[in-house]
């Protein structure tokens, strides 16, 4: 069998009302304690981007239970309620973060009635969780909904936040996360030139050894996902979005698509 990996995608993990909309934003803090104690308990491996690129690669063994966990947005929650259950389980994550806007509440949808705006980490939080084992990744500058823009504006969008990011952490940045999960073709070139490893979309479904680097699918895990769906989601029974297929079926070994 082609080594495939699951790439499990978050954003905020707390204590939340039920939410009418934007549900996969959202991740009770207790359902996500009992999804790392269920992962922990049936032995998953959870590696960083670069141990599952390398064993989606063949460069060294993928086991069947092995999976990626990252985190979109850089939420001040991740540091108050994710990080401990994640410390607790030795397990490692990458969080995706928006450099423009470090330390601010998210300004992409409205404020929802009777729920405060969420708020992002700064600079000092997003070190913390380096130095306690997490890869930090980038989402662009401003959050930004790439195919909309142009392909220079796409440029500075990956390129900025990149630089930004490392001057801030003092390491390489070498992960990205289209916002909105949007890309196009000029997107994927401008992360290839701009030196980014890996970018993360929304489409739905296991990594695979057939994935371009720079278009890897995730599975969402999402506020009405109890340990059961969790459990379904981790299986690689679910068919791929046809998007992903169409992606899939332009893919060669190179940077052009």
């Amino acid at each position: 069998m082609s080594p495939r990996i699951s790439i499990l995608m978050y954003h905020q993990v707390g204590d939340f009302v039920p939410m009418a909309s934007h549900r996969a934003n959202y991740c009770d803090q207790r359902r996500f304690a009992r999804q790392m104690g269920f992962l922990h308990a049936l032995g998953y491996e959870v590696l960083d981007l670069d141990g599952a690129l390398a064993g989606l690669r063949g460069e060294r063994p993928l086991a069947a239970r092995s999976l990626v966990l990252t985190f979109d947005d850089g939420y001040d929650n991740f540091a108050d309620h994710a990080l401990p259950i994640l410390a607790r389980y030795g397990f490692t994550a990458t969080v995706y973060a928006i450099s423009g806007w470090l330390g601010q509440p998210i300004q992409w949808y409205g404020q929802e009635p009777g729920r405060a705006r969420p708020r992002l980490m700064d600079a000092g939080r997003l070190r913390e969780i380096q130095a306690a084992g997490m890869t930090l990744g980038s989402h662009t500058v401003h959050h930004a909904r790439l195919a909309e823009l142009d392909p220079e504006s796409q440029r500075q969008e990956l390129t900025r936040s990149k630089a930004d990011l490392e001057d801030l952490l003092g390491t390489p940045v070498r992960h990205l996360c289209y916002p909105f999960g949007s890309f196009n073709r000029d997107t994927v070139r401008a992360a290839w030139e701009a030196g980014y490893v890996s970018a993360t979309t929304c489409l739905r479904g296991a990594a695979t050894a057939a994935d371009h680097p720079l278009i890897l699918p995730r599975k969402a895990i999402s506020f009405g996902d109890n340990l059961l769906g969790f459990a379904w989601k981790l299986g690689f029974k679910q068919a791929p979005t046809a998007e992903l297929s169409v992606w899939r079926d332009r893919l060669s070994q190179g940077p052009g698509l």
